[in-house]
């Protein structure tokens, strides 16, 4: 059997399986069994907070968000039809909930000075350290470029913004995040070279001030060195 025609069958049996355990999930979620319901919570919610922060700026409104949308996925999951994936299905679900907040808050308060609060204000999204006994000199700076790379974000128009954390921070393709957010494709890849721009040129302003700091040569590292060649000396007597 030809190679190619091997992998297409072999993706082919994956996708089959995918979409079979995606509806047992579903099944077993609409009969409210809360191990299913905790699986998909499980699969989605990096996505979901990702999407519905990168709309509105803050934490705890996406957490707000991504919850109240689950309550509502979940409450009328028997109308889940399977056209799109589930992944899909939910968020477009978070992407209406947070837009539909935008539009309500619009209407009762002057949203140019509740977005200037928010920026000064914005809240970090959590990343997992790949150790948790870094050095404190690192780990400060680690916040502090994160501070400045998470607020340059959060100060993107929000039609680059969206796109952008679905393309680069989630990983998204051109063709999911077309689909999901109503757009050509043409029109999602202008976006995201927009906000590329826009994000260099932020961070060039924010960041080049810093680049005499870089490669700090104190704290623990410091130390340890003097140590190490305090007691090479030591060993010379």
């Amino acid at each position: 059997m030809p190679v190619k025609l091997l992998r297409a069958n072999v993706l082919k049996q994956l996708t089959t399986s995918s979409i079979a355990a995606e509806q047992d999930l579903v099944a077993r979620a609409c009969r409210r069994d809360e191990t299913a319901v905790r699986e998909i919570m499980r699969q989605n919610n990096r996505r979901l907070f990702r999407l519905a922060r990168s709309i509105m700026k803050d934490d705890g409104e996406a957490e707000d968000v991504v919850q109240e949308s689950y309550v509502r996925a979940f409450t009328g999951l028997s109308g889940f039809r399977g056209e799109a994936g589930l992944s899909t299905w939910l968020t477009r679900i978070v992407l209406n909930e947070a837009y539909g907040r935008l539009r309500r808050r619009r209407a009762v308060v002057d949203w140019e000075n509740v977005e200037t609060v928010l920026a000064a204000e914005a809240q970090v999204i959590p990343f997992p350290s790949s150790s948790s006994q870094l050095d404190p000199e690192r780990t400060m700076a680690q916040h502090e470029i994160r501070q400045i790379l998470e607020r340059a974000i959060d100060a993107l128009p929000e039609p680059f913004r969206i796109v952008l954390v679905a393309r680069l921070v989630e990983e998204m393709s051109v063709e999911e995040t077309a689909s999901l957010l109503g757009l050509r494709p043409e029109t999602v890849k202008t976006r995201l070279h927009r906000a590329r721009l826009l994000l260099r040129g932020d961070l060039e302003q924010k960041i080049g001030p810093m680049l005499t700091d870089t490669f700090p040569f104190a704290g623990a590292r410091c130390e340890r060195i003097a140590d190490a060649v305090i007691e090479r000396l030591r060993q010379q007597h």
